[in-house]
């Protein structure tokens, strides 16, 4: 889990990549941006903004040969081996950022290098390097008393809430490739920022697997037990899958599908499911791994546990008690109507 609230920017160095498609020039700083306390309160919250936002999905640098020659684990393991060598080590990291900018889609914008201290990642504090890049310029206006008139001037500069691409390089695991987080807004060039500039691969951490297990759950849940059963089923399947995990440390599938699959036939159906569709989701050989419950969480919110009916009607199951909607809500066929109906018991109804 990280927390970026008490994390200070010590140094941050400045530089422009322009497209090398285009031809656009590369401008290299000569020194280190100097900060002062209002620009570095801005830039960290342009910077952290969206890795407070969204979900944590980790990442590892990776080579085919050894990361020996991966530019950007050399340069972040220098820079945390000595700070003192950030600007210096900026410099490399945005001559291999121009090297890769040579697609005709890729936009020309401002690279920012900044060393990091106190990282709160999983409750112990860390440095970290963070690599980020403004591209979109907005239009604004700024005004000017000019004689008696009020006069206005166009403008062009970066919107401080919006951040086109960033990554946080936290000194940990240098071995394995640290451990490295990763946001990127304009989806167009996603292959450009991921892979040819950071050369980054997903993380196969307690997190990965807790999460891409559950995505795996959830698609089990709509192309085999919605198609079989109905909504209310496969609703319920999630429901009993994710208070699965939400209870217990660690993962054991075979106890998973003793306790989730209510249907005992469809357990082969599942084992089936996850020989042909487990590689999309790289848990095709995984049964057994530590239960990361952030991932829990974040996917029981993404989860919905509504049932849509063709009559402007939303029913709403409760994911925490999953026995009350298997308890109290009843469905059946009106022969009369030619229609099927939800029968849902109570004793009193509740205020909001």
């Amino acid at each position: 889990m990280l927390n970026l609230y008490t994390t200070q920017i010590e140094t941050v160095s400045l530089h422009r990549v322009g497209n090398k498609h285009r031809a656009e020039p590369l401008f290299l700083s000569a020194a280190p941006y100097r900060l002062n306390d209002e620009i570095s309160g801005l830039l960290k919250e342009y910077f952290f903004k969206p890795f407070r936002e969204k979900e944590e999905n980790y990442y590892c640098f990776t080579h085919e040969a050894s990361l020996d020659f991966h530019p950007i684990h050399e340069a972040a393991s220098k820079v945390f081996d000595n700070p003192g060598k950030l600007h210096k080590m900026s410099r490399e990291i945005a001559r291999h950022l121009f090297s890769q900018s040579n697609h005709p889609h890729i936009k020309s914008g401002e690279c920012y290098v900044a060393y990091l201290t106190d990282v709160m990642l999983d409750n112990k504090k860390t440095d970290a390097l963070g690599i980020f890049k403004s591209e979109i310029k907005q239009d604004f206006l700024q005004f000017e008393e000019k004689d008696a008139n009020l006069d206005m001037h166009i403008r062009q500069g970066v919107n401080l809430n919006r951040l086109d691409k960033g990554c946080l390089i936290f000194n940990r695991d240098r071995e394995t490739g640290y451990k490295v987080l990763s946001s990127d807004s304009n989806r167009y060039d996603a292959r450009y920022w991921l892979e040819e500039f950071l050369g980054l691969a997903p993380l196969t951490d307690d997190n990965f697997y807790t999460k891409n297990y559950l995505k795996f759950c959830q698609n089990f849940a709509k192309d085999v037990v919605l198609p079989a059963e109905d909504k209310q089923q496969e609703v319920l399947f999630m429901n009993r899958a994710v208070n699965h995990f939400a209870k217990n440390d660690a993962f054991e599938e075979s106890r998973f599908l003793n306790e989730v699959m209510e249907n005992p036939e469809f357990i082969p159906e599942f084992k089936h499911y996850k020989t042909e569709k487990g590689p999309k989701y790289r848990i095709e050989d995984v049964s057994n791994f530590p239960i990361a419950n952030k991932a829990v969480s974040d996917t029981r919110k993404k989860i919905r546990n509504v049932i849509d009916l063709d009559t402007n009607i939303q029913i709403k199951l409760n994911f925490i008690n999953p026995e009350s909607a298997e308890k109290f809500v009843e469905k059946g066929w009106d022969e009369e109507r030619q229609m099927y109906y939800y029968l849902v018991y109570f004793n009193k109804e509740q205020k909001t």
